[in-house]
């Protein structure tokens, strides 16, 4: 029974004396297992007799929780109270609802955030020692985090919950992420107390609105003669202003340029033009010309939103140049270019769609001669591909723009923006005082060599350092420390106080956004030291124009990162660092599989594991179509996994290439087909081994686990996991449910146990498998799944999982003796899985007899 379920872990008694199931929605204890090495975090915002937030991480097949009272903060200055509670099943991370009045907990509970956690060191002794560090990876949350306990009494242990210093954090109040991102990740919905408390707000609102103002929802613009409203123009408008987010969200975007330039709103009335800044001060002195041309639209009465930039010989915007027209007051080369129309004539059309407001923008500008007004174009092609191509031309990004918003007077995660980043070498010169909580340094000052090999200042980076990171760092900068400055020219003011110089002989790979006039980087991040090159070649890296091909040549360098359709962008871009494979590599061989991988993907939902920053980077487990737009992946029915967004399925050759250009090495699949998901065609046991183990004793693991299975008279197939053990499917009739197929193959683990204690494991963690293996029967459950036969590993090497015939079992060197360089001979052999379509078998009462006896 579902309680006995909750009570079977010893951690959960607590939390299953507190609830009664039968009146209560949450979920009992049997929860789908994540895979090893993937936990799970979970953030639920919680009405009960107070608002809170539940910080939950998965560990030891459980949910650790922490009552958050005030929730996370961004900023690594809050330290936010974390009240330790009982841990919950893993299945109470999928739960959103109601609890009823007179139940433990009773109030509203959705998902406000979701994703995956890494422990940075053992994470259990973090647990003991009152130190938890770990990473997110989030839809809001990510990067680095501490949970610090305290020395506060109270009935249950106190905690800390920090944000780490990193590329993350955001200054607080200035940024609040509760503010900024108040619904739930799953369904989108707000809390029911705070809908019932927007909709009353607005209701007066809705009261007072202008007979004449339009507020429907049409991506079709307003008729013309709706400009004839008597409204009165506002006096001022505050402008919406973008979120910064790391990659393109799923759902209808629309995407602009990012303009170097400023920001411009400009007030049209009866001929009269003011251009206020995003500050509210009026610019209209220093841009008459601007103001003439907006004077010449054919408009009564207007509100323009737009950004004025000054150009380059190739056409780019070049905020240096904006800032000497400025200074030499000229205004004659500055151009306006427009993107979003707020008022027109009377008609107020902030509560318009994005849609229906750039549309009656075009109208206006239709028929317009005025070299400085433009209008700013969208693009709805693959994001990535139209900011790869944008950061390639040099300029600063993409602006994205939620379909049917309506315009929102502050920052808004509607509007977001997608940066280009430059990266290359520095020279360490220097290092800042620590400050607040940060040990060892602050930042580190940064030289690159001139072209007559004079060393100069440029600029200095504080984030992206782990604590790790700080220690080992400061150890290797001691020994070069000196008392003069190296540089040619020592910095001035703040930037040269409290320095300890260093000799120049130590490099650093950083990712900064741009590098100034002055040649000092900004927004810099700090990616590591690098030892592959003398501090005396360290120059500024200065992108050079690609020579056009010709002829022949230029035909095949078109197409030659364009494979089923689908683009692939930075094909040099290395995603493992041992091997030296690259992105277009890994799109290449899956192109080459296709054949031979489609059968085993294409009739089951698939998650991904996705690598952006390559094998030895943050590697992210989605599983549901709502983290991003795959390029020939399709979005399943919701109702197939309800309260999730869709999940995802990839059938053709084009979708496993649009899955390589998302950065996706890895393609699990379901235990189960579409067209019944609720009746498993197959089960699963992953061998896990201790990694201390020899080879050998995963072959003969394997070995006496099939032997049991052909006393069960059941048929198995194997392929290699691509990492460190072996998988063994067995082929099922489509007659047993979830539950009983989960707990056919923990008998088998439990036999084994049993049977040679001194070599496998029934019990999951790496402490219960020393020196043994684990027979993993935990991707047996409804919604956990396993790599794909043929599918790549995000492993050095970038291995492969293959099938193989039991014959050739002794013969293997590991489970990773194939990679995408090494695998072409093996997907041109004869399949070892040939027979598994003519094996049809099902599991009988007297194999868990067998089982149990």
């Amino acid at each position: 029974m579902p309680r006995a379920a909750a009570i079977q872990n010893p951690t959960l008694k607590e939390y299953a004396r507190k609830r009664d199931f039968s009146g209560t929605p949450e979920p009992s204890g049997e929860a789908p297992a994540s895979h090893a090495g993937e936990y799970v975090f979970v953030v639920q915002k919680h009405d009960a007799s107070h608002l809170h937030y539940d910080f939950r991480l998965e560990l030891d097949g459980v949910l650790k929780s922490w009552a958050v009272p005030k929730g996370p903060c961004l900023d690594p200055s809050v330290k936010r109270l974390a009240i330790e509670v009982e841990d919950h099943p893993l299945d109470y991370a999928r739960f959103e609802g109601h609890i009823p009045e007179g139940h433990y907990g009773a109030g509203d509970v959705i998902v406000w955030d979701e994703g995956r956690w890494t422990p940075i060191g053992d994470p259990h002794e973090g647990m003991k020692s009152g130190h938890l560090k770990f990473r997110l990876a989030g839809s809001k949350l990510a990067g680095s985090w501490n949970l610090v306990r305290t020395r506060m009494a109270g009935r249950k242990p106190q905690w800390f919950l920090i944000k780490g210093r990193d590329d993350q954090a955001r200054d607080f109040p200035r940024f609040d992420i509760l503010a900024e991102a108040p619904l739930s990740v799953v369904s989108g919905q707000s809390l029911p107390s705070e809908a019932a408390a927007l909709k009353q707000k607005a209701a007066p609102k809705r009261a007072q609105a202008k007979p004449a103002r339009d507020t429907s929802r049409s991506k079709a613009a307003p008729k013309k003669t709706a400009r004839t409203g008597k409204g009165k123009l506002p006096d001022a408008i505050s402008p919406e202003l973008a979120t910064l987010v790391d990659a393109p969200p799923a759902g209808d975007w629309r995407y602009e340029i990012k303009i170097d330039g400023y920001r411009i709103l400009a007030r049209l009335d009866g001929g009269e033009v003011r251009l206020m800044t995003r500050n509210g001060h009026d610019w209209s002195a220093k841009l008459p010309e601007l103001c003439q041309a907006l004077a010449a639209l054919p408009v009564q009465s207007a509100w323009l939103d737009g950004e004025i930039l000054v150009m380059d010989e190739e056409g780019r915007p070049d905020f240096q140049r904006l800032q000497n027209a400025f200074d030499a007051n000229l205004s004659a080369p500055i151009h306006y270019t427009l993107f979003d129309l707020l008022w027109l004539d009377g008609v107020d059309y902030r509560d318009q769609p994005l849609e229906a407001r750039r549309q009656a923008l075009q109208q206006v500008l239709r028929g317009n001669q005025q070299a400085s007004l433009r209008y700013s174009e969208d693009f709805t092609d693959d994001p990535r591909s139209v900011l790869a191509s944008a950061c390639r031309l040099g300029l600063e990004g993409l602006i994205g723009k939620r379909a049917g918003s309506p315009y929102t007077q502050k920052r808004s995660r509607d509007w977001i923006k997608l940066k280009c980043k430059r990266r290359q070498e520095f020279v360490i010169v220097g290092f800042s005082e620590p400050k607040g909580s940060r040990a060892h340094f602050g930042a580190l000052l940064l030289g690159l060599h001139d072209a007559d090999g004079a060393l100069r200042y440029a600029g200095k980076v504080g984030t992206g350092f782990s604590s790790a990171t700080l220690k080992t760092l400061y150890q290797q900068l001691k020994p070069l420390q000196r008392k003069t400055c190296p540089l040619q020219q020592a910095p001035k003011g703040a930037d040269a106080r409290g320095v300890t110089w260093l000799r120049p002989e130590l490099l650093c790979e950083v990712a900064f956004a741009e590098m100034t006039r002055e040649g000092l980087v900004r927004q810099a991040v700090f990616h590591g030291l690098r030892s592959d090159k003398p501090a005396k070649a360290i120059v500024e890296e200065k992108p050079q124009k690609a020579p056009r091909a010709t002829g022949a040549k230029a035909a095949k360098d078109s197409t030659g990162n364009t494979l089923e359709g689908v683009t692939v962008t930075h094909p040099e871009r290395v995603i493992d660092a041992t091997s030296q494979l690259r992105k277009i590599d890994v799109a290449r061989y899956y192109e080459k599989a296709a054949e031979r991988l489609l059968p085993w993907l294409a009739d089951r939902p698939v998650s991904l594991v996705r690598v952006p920053d390559g094998v030895g980077g943050e590697q992210f487990f989605q599983r549901h179509a709502s983290r991003t737009g795959i390029p020939g992946a399709e979005q399943l029915d919701p109702k197939l996994d309800p309260g999730h967004a869709p999940l995802l399925r990839i059938a053709t050759a084009k979708g496993l290439i649009g899955a390589a250009q998302m950065s996706a090495l890895e393609l699990h699949t379901w235990n189960a087909a579409l067209d019944d998901l609720e009746k498993p065609d197959r089960f699963v046991l992953d061998l896990d081994p201790d990694p201390a183990l020899p080879w050998q004793r995963m072959v003969e693991a394997t070995q006496l686990t099939l032997t049991l299975l052909d006393e069960l008279g059941l048929t198995a197939f194997l392929k290699t996991s691509g990492g460190k053990g072996m998988h063994i499917l067995v082929p099922l009739q489509r007659r047993h449910g979830w539950d009983e197929v989960k707990d056919f193959a923990h008998g088998i683990s439990r036999h084994m146990a049993q049977l040679m204690p001194d070599r496998f494991s029934a019990v999951s963690g790496p402490k219960n498998r020393v020196g043994k293996i684990f027979i993993d029967y935990l991707r047996n459950t409804r919604g956990a799944s396993t790599v794909c036969v043929w599918s790549v590993r995000a492993r050095e090497g970038l291995p492969v999982s293959v099938p193989i015939g039991r014959e050739e079992l002794p013969t293997l060197t590991g489970a990773n003796q194939w990679t995408i360089a090494t695998v072409d001979e093996r997907l041109k052999a004869a399949d070892p899985w040939a027979d598994w379509a003519r094996t049809r078998q099902r599991l009988t009462r007297a194999m868990f007899d067998q089982l149990e006896g």
